[in-house]
């Protein structure tokens, strides 16, 4: 369905816990609920009113529009007529549009705004928006309304673009129990319930020991750490009452050059453990029993279903069709990978027995030596890169390639007519041919109560159905913000991260269908598209147009640049093991008996040392902070989508690094946008891609990408 039902897998996912009550009066607030419910004012068709929300309006708008929303859906199942595509279909992807511009409101709250005062109104809500979703897929009425025009259709087929809707809408009831008995749709129901509260607590804990566990430096520690990055530490730390120390918070894009650059082998140690033992503190935050009674209620569920286990339920509509055949793709670059790693590893502790250290390469020297060896294989040293890595500038680069790929323009709205939920809220116009397109809305940097990592989301998509209003986009991210009158300087990784987001954005401002259903995805195929885009950073024109050093503004040297081209390949054993080994271990958590898993910690031990995990590295998340697959469903038995979509990527560019005008192609750009950007998901995502490069993608462009051996 439409945006009512499907965004609530990244509102579960988002979903924090609190253990207190709301007062009365606040959730008796109903003269504030037009004000989230009725239609967007001011330019550009109605944009979000972020300056006027308040946490206290939520729930009532929202308890209202799940009310209003519920109405409508029975209005259209009680109906005396004979079941259409135009009575049936049309008005659901119409309805619920009031309760969609209140989640958009709560979602700015869970994702970028979160508060002791949210989590509480978030805690009463979790069971409340599980209750609505059931009631909607268990909507007997409704669904025979859906199932006779699905049946028809398959007589009569209706245009591409209906039958794919019709399809897809029909498919999410089956999947979700709409064919149950009245007692198993019962049973069923309570165990949503039931999911949405461990799914609420789970998020709540990982947060909690993320602000929890802060390191706070002195002066005489911070020996390695590049002066930006000390600037950034200290400011955070003054952020956080601290004033005078330097912080390292608990989030990855602080532990990540802590641990790259830090000369103090025992903090490296100690941030390390406090970020990957996040839920595993064996504290009231720990999430282990958490997610054992997570799996036990899946397998539950899909059991009602004549499942076998999760993953094969999960898989039946992704590219991947089937657990055996995600596994075998992970298990087919597995061994290349681990064999790289022990080439890694070899070469840094080369570097400290030459030092004389006298220490063995342990999980948290993995980043330091891998810097070291960094300067010492390719004379390329990160923090160097990194003076040409200006925000501003990437933003600049951005906007770019979108004009040279979309033909789009973006110009920063400055006379406040768009309401921001935050000071730091940037928003741009997006135009193409002097037509407007949408809005682009970006949160840059990290703070309290904002979720970790990098983020795209839409505040309104766009369909002819509803008017084909511009698209409202956003990229939210956490950069350290500096210190005052300094720039801000980002790695290489996080500058294609900056990228990848932004291929979201681009994926939504481009959308080119006629219902609201169809702007949904396939979660092996959305990443796609944003890790494609990821190829333009290291364009010749994006390097000489916008890497500029922050002082001199002098574009980067060649020679740096070619250093930076040839280690592509560097420490891929180390990014394709940490990721591969947390996607194998997804599938495994949901390919094995429930019953059989005793301990989450002793599981995990288990199934990585089976799999020859080396020890020098650990899970890029490992379970007891795997918000992705644990704090909802959304890459549940999933997550490797992103090894999937990274295929699809490799094999999309070199169709561009064969074409005549490389990467600027207009001919291969031009099909990029009509084939995988502009359908979203009214196409089947491997009719799509055979579409756009006349075959299906092979592994061997992956595997070159890599470094690593092609398969014969």
């Amino acid at each position: 369905m439409k945006k009512t039902v499907q965004s609530l897998g990244l509102i579960a996912l988002l979903m924090i816990s609190s253990c207190k009550e709301e007062p009365k009066k606040s959730e008796e607030k109903m003269t504030e609920v037009p004000q989230l419910l009725s239609p967007w004012e001011g330019p550009y068709q109605g944009v979000p009113a972020f300056d006027k929300m308040e946490v206290s309006m939520l729930k009532p708008a929202i308890r209202k529009g799940m009310e209003q929303h519920l109405q409508q859906l029975d209005s259209i199942a009680n109906s005396a007529e004979e079941p259409t595509f135009e009575n049936t279909i049309i008005p659901m992807e119409k309805a619920g549009e009031p309760l969609d511009r209140a989640f958009t409101y709560y979602g700015i709250y869970s994702s970028n705004l979160s508060s002791e005062k949210f989590r509480e109104a978030q805690e009463e809500l979790a069971p409340e928006i599980s209750t609505y979703e059931s009631k909607i897929l268990q909507n007997e009425a409704l669904f025979q309304r859906i199932k006779s025009v699905y049946q028809k259709s398959q007589q009569d087929s209706l245009s591409a673009q209906k039958q794919r809707t019709l399809n897809l809408i029909y498919e999410r009831f089956v999947m979700n129990g709409a064919n149950l008995s009245e007692e198993n749709k019962k049973r069923y129901a309570e165990i949503e319930q039931e999911l949405s509260k461990l799914y609420t607590k789970f998020s709540n804990n990982v947060l909690a020991e993320e602000e929890n566990y802060v390191v706070y430096l002195e002066e005489d520690e911070l020996a390695g750490l590049p002066k930006s990055f000390q600037k950034a530490a200290a400011s955070a730390a003054e952020n956080l009452g601290k004033k005078g120390k330097y912080a390292i918070t608990n989030t990855r894009s602080s532990m990540d050059p802590f641990l790259t650059y830090s000369e103090n082998r025992e903090l490296r140690e100690k941030v390390w453990k406090n970020y990957y033992s996040r839920g595993d503190n064996n504290d009231e935050f720990d999430n282990k029993k958490i997610i054992k009674q997570i799996l036990k209620l899946r397998d539950k569920r899909v059991e009602l279903l004549g499942y076998d286990n999760f993953a094969a339920w999960r898989l039946q509509n992704r590219m991947a069709k089937t657990p055996e055949k995600a596994m075998a793709l992970m298990m087919e670059v597995w061994p290349a990978a681990l064999a790289r790693v022990e080439e890694e590893v070899k070469e840094m502790q080369a570097i400290a027995d030459k030092n004389n250290e006298g220490i063995i390469i342990e999980p948290w020297d993995y980043r330091y030596y891998a810097e070291k060896v960094r300067q010492d294989k390719y004379d390329l040293d990160s923090e160097e890169i990194k003076e040409y890595l200006v925000l501003d500038n990437l933003k600049e680069a951005l906007f770019f390639t979108a004009g040279e790929l979309f033909n789009y323009e973006f110009s920063k709205i400055t006379d406040g007519s768009v309401p921001v939920f935050h000071e730091d809220v940037e928003v741009y116009e997006v135009t193409k041919n002097d037509e407007v397109i949408g809005l682009w809305y970006l949160d840059p940097y990290a703070r309290q109560g904002k979720r970790s990592g990098a983020w795209a989301t839409t505040y309104r998509s766009k369909a002819e159905l509803t008017g084909n209003k511009p698209v409202l986009a956003s990229n939210n991210s956490n950069f350290i913000e500096p210190a005052p009158g300094e720039p801000i300087l980002v790695s290489w990784d996080d500058a294609e991260t900056f990228f990848h987001e932004f291929g979201h954005a681009l994926h939504f401002l481009s959308a080119d269908i006629k219902y609201p259903t169809l702007n949904g995805g396939v979660r092996d195929y959305t990443e796609f598209q944003s890790q494609l885009l990821e190829r333009w950073l290291s364009t010749d024109k994006v390097i000489n147009k916008f890497l500029r050093h922050y002082k001199t503004d002098e574009v980067i040297p060649e020679k740096l640049v070619q250093k930076i081209k040839k280690s592509a390949t560097f420490n891929q054993g180390f990014a394709t093991t940490e990721f591969l080994a947390s996607a194998i271990m997804d599938m495994k958590f949901h390919t094995t008996d429930p019953e059989k898993i005793d301990d989450v910690t002793e599981f995990e031990q288990k199934t990585l040392d089976s799999l020859g995990m080396p020890n020098e590295i650990v899970m890029r998340h490992r379970p007891t902070h795997f918000g992705h697959i644990f704090s909802g469903e959304g890459y549940s038995a999933g997550y490797y989508g992103y090894l999937w979509a990274d295929v699809l990527t490799s094999d999309a560019a070199e169709a561009f690094a064969e074409s005549p005008d490389g990467f600027y192609d207009k001919t291969v750009a031009d099909k990029l946008v009509k084939f995988l950007f502009a359908p979203r998901n009214a196409v089947d995502p491997a009719e799509a891609y055979k579409n756009f490069r006349g075959r299906e993608a092979k592994i061997d462009a992956l595997m070159r990408d890599r470094g690593f051996p092609v398969p014969e």
